[in-house]
């Protein structure tokens, strides 16, 4: 299936995973589809507390993680494959999950959603306090 394909397969992905998708970008009618907006818009939600986590997507990913990333308390993680999801979440606490849609194949995006909902963000003092300071680096 091409990347179009599983982009529109993505917010039923979510569903199956037990999480409700609100749209934006490419997949929202009557909102710019670059990805430095949807990917804002997509991590502003975030931010404010209208969705606990937010995909994003761009040809290599790189792009929608950057823009994502400039939203204060969002830390969005681009993810090639399952371990660098689930790492991600548990390490990071990443909230935001970056995709590429060159690279990702329809059975890899099962994969990078199956770990990255089913990975808890880690109760170690040590990954705790990273996570504290990149708090502080966001209020500058």
């Amino acid at each position: 299936m091409s990347s179009s394909g599983w982009l529109r397969r993505c917010p039923s992905g979510c569903g199956e995973r037990g999480h409700e998708a609100v749209v934006h970008g490419a997949l929202a009618q009557d909102e710019r589809d670059d990805w430095a907006w949807a990917a804002e818009v997509v991590a502003r939600d975030v931010a404010a507390g209208r969705a606990e986590q937010g995909i994003v997507c761009c040809w290599t990913g790189t792009g929608a993680s950057i823009a994502a990333n400039k939203v204060a308390g969002v830390r969005a993680a681009l993810c090639l494959d399952a371990p660098s999801a689930a790492g991600a979440r548990r390490w990071n606490d990443a909230n935001v999950l970056a995709l590429s849609l060159r690279s990702t194949s329809e059975a890899e995006l099962a994969e990078i959603l199956d770990a990255w909902f089913a990975a808890e963000p880690s109760d170690e003092a040590e990954d705790r306090a990273n996570i504290a300071h990149l708090a502080e680096i966001d209020a500058g």
